[in-house]
């Protein structure tokens, strides 16, 4: 598991344009929010999840 790191980080691929997403690490989780609604939800991932979450994106599995 990754070092606890609390701090929210906006996505590296975000363009600089607003409409991204941010992520952290904590509590033996990954969570992600959007960075234009930072009160509103917040995805939760444990380990394995998060892993197949990854691997989806990268196979395109969530492109609509």
């Amino acid at each position: 598991m990754k070092a606890l790191d609390s701090q929210w980080r906006t996505s590296s691929r975000s363009g600089g344009n607003g409409a991204c997403l941010e992520a952290r690490y904590a509590d033996d989780t990954t969570q992600i929010r959007d960075s234009r609604d930072r009160q509103g939800p917040v995805l939760v991932f444990g380990p394995a999840q998060w892993t197949r979450f990854i691997e989806g994106v990268k196979a395109s599995a969530f492109a609509g």
